[in-house]
């Protein structure tokens, strides 16, 4: 049941403080300050490396081609993920951890990995084209989903606040792939060029250069995350369960997921020895639809949570924290959309960050509560849901006007505006009257 609001009390109980009243301080290596560091200094040698490889393959005029083509999917991927997670935005920190996750380290390990097998079974075997086969089809999908798991893995472990969902586990897994592919597409596309430097095509249509564009940036820019999105959906469904409850399920289903990863970019690889037109055959009866239903999955889950905002929100309503129209313009993209640009009019970016925070702590709360009903909640729920709402009640003074506003404008039901006085903090924010019992 939600609490009713009272002013916070200035001095909290002392988190980590041990039951004789000695406050615990965590270990060197405990620290976050030390694993950013860690884990950043990884990533940048990792990079470097990386970078240093592909350069040694591809030349640096292949290299300076490939970069300035493999980048362009990159923006569109990225903004197709973010407009996914619309509903509960999660930190960049994460998605930029992802990114250079899949760019740097899990492209250093593929290819490393992948090089060293495709020796080791050339060697055993005395045959270099059984060798590429199976390097393709069996090697390469299973090094690759692996090393991109890890990132969605990490961010499971160590994230676990950001990481509540179906949504979260294909954002992240995507944005890694997208990182992975972006590196792979640079180290393709310098070999392409450099193919069609020593054969001395020109720039054109016929050229490999064109033709491994077409492919790879035009045809197919979503194959690596299409595979890896399997694998965040796997770990999404387990986020999303009890904790405590299912332990066998929570360990099996981010499995179940990779491993389809790992069979679906096997069947991609292996299409171009089905036939002179067995790719083109597998992209469109195979790779579309899939790619099709797993849009419409993750829109139905992100349209779920939405509905799940304006189911939990009246709660909170009824306590007295938050007011009557609040829960449809949270649980309405357009509303909140018409709030921070509403709060951006009258109070400028400071407002309107306030507004955007103000929906994404609603949020939360309203998948929190939407779990603690359903017994899926941690033993942390109670004080989780003190922070939010404490959280919630700072940004009021922007927050509720605007999305007054928001739900005036998206639903006519509401009445017509009624312009008051000044509200908190000197800004003068028009009010918005509504009908409570038409709510």
């Amino acid at each position: 049941m939600a609490s009713y609001p009272v002013y916070p009390h200035p001095q909290g109980d002392v988190l980590g403080a041990h039951p004789s009243g000695a406050v615990r301080h965590p270990r060197w290596w405990e620290r976050k300050g030390v694993r950013a560091t860690a884990l950043a200094t990884l990533l940048a040698i990792s990079g470097v490396v990386i970078l240093a490889l592909v350069r040694e393959q591809t030349g640096t005029e292949g290299f300076l081609v490939g970069l300035g083509l493999a980048v362009l999917p990159v923006p569109l991927l990225i903004s197709a993920f973010r407009w996914l997670d619309r509903v509960q935005p999660g930190p960049w920190r994460n998605l930029i951890f992802s990114f250079a996750w899949g760019a740097c380290a899990a492209a250093l390990i593929a290819i490393v990995a992948n090089s060293f097998a495709t020796r080791w079974i050339e060697t055993a075997t005395a045959d270099p084209s059984s060798a590429d086969t199976l390097g393709a089809t069996v090697i390469a999908p299973i090094v690759e989903e692996s090393a991109k798991a890890a990132a969605v893995l990490l961010v499971f472990l160590f994230r676990r606040r950001d990481f509540t969902g179906i949504v979260d586990g294909v954002v992240i897994a995507g944005v890694t792939a997208t990182g992975f592919a972006f590196t792979e597409n640079i180290l393709y596309l310098g070999n392409a060029f450099g193919t069609d430097q020593l054969s001395g095509t020109g720039p054109g249509l016929t050229s490999v250069t064109a033709a491994t564009f077409f492919v790879r940036v035009v045809m197919s820019p979503f194959a690596h995350p299409l595979f890896t999105v399997l694998t965040g959906i796997g770990f999404g469904i387990a986020a999303a369960m009890a904790p405590g409850r299912g332990r066998l399920r929570r360990m099996l289903l981010p499995l179940a997921g990779l491993l389809a990863a790992m069979g679906m970019h096997a069947f991609w690889n292996g299409s171009s020895s089905f036939g002179e037109y067995g790719f083109f055959a597998v992209y469109a009866a195979f790779m579309v639809p899939v790619f099709g239903v797993l849009t419409w999955l993750s829109v139905y889950v992100r349209q779920r949570e939405l509905r799940t905002v304006r189911q939990e929100l009246p709660a909170y309503v009824a306590a007295g924290w938050l007011a009557p129209p609040e829960p449809f313009a949270l649980g309405s993209l357009k509303a909140r959309r018409l709030a921070r640009d509403f709060a951006t009019h009258y109070g400028g970016r400071p407002a309107a960050t306030a507004v955007a925070e103000y929906e994404d702590f609603a949020t939360s709360l309203a998948l929190l509560r939407h779990r603690g009903r359903r017994g899926k909640a941690g033993t942390d729920f109670v004080t989780r849901e003190r922070e939010l709402l404490e959280a919630l009640w700072a940004r009021r003074a922007y927050a509720r006007p605007a999305l007054a506003y928001g739900s005036q404008i998206a639903a006519p039901m509401w009445l017509p505006p009624v312009y008051a006085g000044p509200l908190a903090q000197g800004l003068a924010y028009p009010t918005y009257s509504y009908n409570p019992y038409r709510y």
